[in-house]
């Protein structure tokens, strides 16, 4: 008898963020993340609406609204300059620079764009502006032990909707 998920079930799952214009796989989770559905709501209310229900093996595909998530993309958060002007650590893409505002609050940037005249690097999420859908596929439906429940998912860590699409 195959277990649905439903309140107090030990889930597991593998996944894709996928943009939808073009196909490209953003991120690929091939190694199971594991939570106790109904015992928080980490992976967002939509997501856990569309799992409702759902059981081993299933693939389902939801659409992200990645502006509800992370707000509309911000071209004041991009900056290019002279590739002279950029220490050499910073000229190669997928770069992390963090950067303070006025404030003196950290705030993540990634290199974007390197050529052989500029660097550009955006404080926007990689995400902002494009149509994504979460592919997931459900490994393990079962009942959730005591410890599980008590910290929402695996005892190892738990997931976010957030960690989930800025990985990779």
């Amino acid at each position: 008898m195959a277990d649905f998920i439903e309140e107090s079930k030990y889930v597991e799952l593998i996944y894709k963020v996928v943009d939808r214009k073009t196909g490209n796989v953003f991120s690929n989770i091939e190694y199971p993340v594991g939570y106790v559905h109904g015992a928080n709501d980490v992976l967002g209310k939509d997501v856990l609406n569309e799992l409702e229900g759902r059981e081993q093996g299933d693939i389902i595909e939801i659409k992200i609204d990645v502006e509800k998530l992370y707000g509309p993309r911000d071209e004041a958060l991009v900056f290019i300059d002279k590739i002279e002007n950029v220490p050499q650590e910073y000229r190669k893409i997928g770069t992390k620079v963090v950067m303070e505002n006025k404030d003196g609050q950290p705030k993540d940037f990634l290199v974007t764009k390197v050529d052989d005249e500029t660097v550009t690097i955006d404080g926007n999420n990689p995400l902002c502006g494009r149509d994504v859908n979460f592919l997931l596929e459900i490994t393990l439906v079962r009942d959730a032990t005591i410890e599980e429940m008590e910290a929402g998912g695996t005892t190892d860590s738990e997931p976010s909707l957030e960690d989930i699409l800025t990985q990779g």
